[in-house]
C-alpha cells in the first residue's frame, strides 16, 4: 500500500486525527491530535489493510523554542504488509500529557516510562508510571534541553595533562 492511500484511509477514518504528514527518505511520517492517537492506534493496528501490529519504538524529543516544544513518536511496523509508519504527536511546554498506548501495545510500558523518566511527559493512564532509569530521588529530567550540561571534559592530545592533574586517582 502506498503512502497516499495510507493517509487517505486514515484521513476516511477520522478526518480530524491528522494535523499533517510527510514523506523523507521513502519513510512516512504521520502528525496527530493528541487525544486522537488512541483512535488512531488502535485503528491502525485492527484494520486488516494496514495491521500495524508491532510497535518498534516510542521515544520523545525536545524542541526547546519551538510550540508544540515536545513531540513523542511513535515507530510502527507492519508484518503482514512489510511497511513501516510514524506517528508524532506535538506537547505543549506546559504539563506534557498524552494517552498511553500500553492497551494496544504492551511493549509501550517501558519505553512510555523512558520517555516519562527522561523528559517529564505523563502518559496518562499507564498501568506504573514510575522512574526506569534515573534514581527515585532525582530532580528533573535530564533529557530536557533546559537541564544544565554535566559530565567529564573529554581528554584531547591538547589538554590531556591538564585533566589528569585533576582527576582523582587510587594510588600507593
Amino acid at each position: 500500500m502506498d503512502h497516499a492511500a495510507i493517509i487517505a484511509r486514515l484521513r476516511a477514518y477520522d478526518p480530524d486525527a491528522v494535523l499533517g504528514d510527510r514523506e523523507f527518505r521513502g519513510q512516512l511520517s504521520v502528525a496527530i491530535r493528541p487525544e486522537a492517537i488512541v483512535r488512531i492506534a488502535q485503528f491502525l493496528y485492527d484494520d486488516p489493510e494496514l495491521s500495524y501490529q508491532f510497535l518498534e519504538n516510542l521515544c520523545a524529543v525536545d524542541y526547546l523554542g519551538r510550540n508544540p516544544r515536545f513531540e513523542v513518536v511513535y515507530h510502527l511496523l507492519s508484518f503482514t504488509r512489510r511497511h513501516r509508519l510514524c506517528l508524532t504527536v506535538g506537547l505543549p511546554e506546559q504539563a506534557p500529557a498524552v494517552a498511553s498506548l500500553t492497551a494496544i501495545w504492551p511493549t509501550a510500558n517501558y519505553q512510555e516510562r523512558e520517555a516519562y523518566d527522561l523528559f517529564g511527559i505523563t502518559f496518562v493512564g499507564h498501568p506504573s508510571l514510575e522512574r526506569i532509569l534515573m534514581p527515585e530521588d532525582w530532580q528533573g529530567h535530564p533529557l530536557r534541553k533546559d537541564v544544565p550540561l554535566g559530565g567529564e571534559e573529554v581528554a584531547f592530545t591538547f589538554n590531556q595533562a591538564r585533566i589528569d592533574a585533576r582527576k582523582p586517582y587510587a594510588r600507593d
